[in-house]
């Protein structure tokens, strides 16, 4: 698989910024509008609907329509790993279903005085067999902008 990395410094407290990251609320405002992201259901791991928090084994059932254009896009992505400890803290989502062939994107916190380290990575594998392994570091084309404008949003979102 390929991956892709980045990492930014939000001036902003780890409990802030883990909060954040930790609900659906966090990914809807880090999506840019004109993915037109709908979130259609969050189911938490004991079955509850709608957790307030998304904990290993949450599953949430998203769509969006980049553009406007075409039909929407249906993906499954489950919360697979989920561990804090103190000033760290690191989730795992894997992509069940969507427009990825293979997709895992770990998110790490790391507290660092007043501030928090936001670092993701992403391992994915664009669909297309072979050819589609061929051309997956392709994918940074899309990967770059958007991780840039989701660290780029958090520290708007979240610096005082």
């Amino acid at each position: 698989m390929t991956t892709y990395r980045r990492e930014t410094y939000i001036d902003a407290p780890f409990e802030d910024v883990w909060g954040f990251h930790s609900t659906t609320d966090g990914l809807e405002a880090l999506t840019p509008g004109f993915m037109n992201l709908e979130v259609e259901s969050v189911t938490g791991p004991d079955g509850e609907a709608d957790p307030a928090e998304l904990g290993a084994g949450s599953r949430i059932e998203l769509s969006m329509r980049p553009l406007g254009i075409g039909p929407r896009q249906r993906m499954v992505s489950v919360i697979t790993d989920r561990e804090r400890d103190g000033g760290t803290g690191m989730f795992r989502d894997v992509m069940e279903s969507g427009p990825f062939a293979e997709w895992e994107h770990t998110h790490r916190f790391f507290a660092d005085g007043d501030g928090t380290i936001v670092s993701d990575r992403v391992e994915y594998r664009l669909p297309g067999g072979p050819l589609g392994r061929a051309v997956s570091p392709l994918g940074r084309v899309g990967l770059v902008p958007m991780f840039f404008g989701r660290h780029r949003t958090t520290k708007k979102l979240l610096e005082e």
